[in-house]
């Protein structure tokens, strides 16, 4: 009997996948690292209509922003201190800064955890995880795949803000430099390479909530609760690093470094808090993605 045949009658009989004992014979030419290609699942996950309405979110922020700034008049009017968000109308780098720091803290925590929380668990809610195994698609490759595309989608949201943010600043207030709020300006070029480390910052300080929806990816089959629990578990490290009871303690949570980058907005950069940050978040993903890999390897999969 052909793989192919032994797999489908697995998944067809209700017990998933054979198991990593079980003895099937390969098919010739058969290569398990060409199966589920990312171009496959990239173009599968674009096409999605939940793609396209984040994507719509993220690129419409900066619109409403200008808007509200039209309608409410210069922020920071009648404020005695000064703050990043009362410089949005010097320039386009400082709109899609202050974009960048009122989206941080929330709104860019929805995408990642959307991109690779539904990623596994959407699969199974339709029932097609089981036949995706049953091609065959080892469940590395296949965990491998699923993983690779969300992060990139993520990485794709996190870029789409300050860069639509940038273009549209440019076009309502000019392009100059980047004025900050403490004094004193960057170059176009300091505040290119300004903006350019804070997203990349950005995107490793997420990997925690990639991680953790993901892991909860492989644990359900209902993809609003994997999405729903990575979101809320991030809210619930943002309530702790707010209490200021915990002293050092709060060092260890992901989100007491999640506005290092505001340490990069300045004449003379401190990449100290980053650093911390970075070590942070990267120990806790790959404790996250390991825990996804193993336990779906040993999962009996019928959905």
């Amino acid at each position: 009997m052909s793989t192919l045949t032994e797999r489908a009658e697995h998944a067809e009989a209700g017990r998933g996948e054979p198991g990593p004992t079980t003895p099937v014979e390969v098919a010739d030419g058969y290569r398990a690292g060409r199966t589920l290609p990312l171009g496959v699942e990239l173009v599968r996950q674009l096409k999605r209509r939940r793609t396209m309405v984040m994507g719509g979110i993220l690129f419409a922020l900066p619109i409403i922003l200008v808007i509200a700034f039209q309608v409410g008049g210069t922020p920071g009017e009648g404020n005695n201190r000064v703050n990043l968000m009362d410089t949005a109308t010097a320039s386009g780098a400082n709109f899609a800064a202050v974009n960048l720091f009122a989206a941080a803290g929330f709104l860019l925590v929805i995408p990642v955890a959307l991109f690779c929380g539904d990623t596994v668990a959407s699969e199974a809610s339709w029932s097609s995880l089981r036949y995706l195994l049953a091609a065959p698609v080892p469940r590395a490759r296949l965990l491998w795949s699923k993983l690779v595309v969300g992060l990139t989608l993520s990485l794709a949201a996190l870029v789409l803000l300050p860069v639509v943010a940038l273009a549209i600043g440019t076009v309502a207030y000019g392009w100059g430099p980047l004025e900050l709020p403490t004094g004193g300006e960057l170059s176009s070029g300091a505040a290119a390479q300004a903006l350019v480390i804070t997203v990349g910052y950005i995107f490793v300080s997420q990997l925690v909530t990639a991680g953790m929806a993901f892991w909860l990816s492989t644990r359900t089959d209902a993809p609003l609760g994997a999405v729903g629990g990575a979101v809320g578990l991030t809210i619930v490290g943002n309530v702790l690093d707010s209490v200021t009871a915990l002293g050092d303690w709060r060092d260890f949570l992901p989100a007491h470094w999640q506005y290092a980058w505001l340490d990069v907005v300045r004449p003379h950069p401190d990449y100290t808090d980053m650093i911390q940050g970075v070590s942070v978040s990267v120990t806790y993903a790959l404790v996250l993605f390991a825990l996804a890999f193993r336990g779906f390897g040993r999962k009996d999969v019928v959905s």
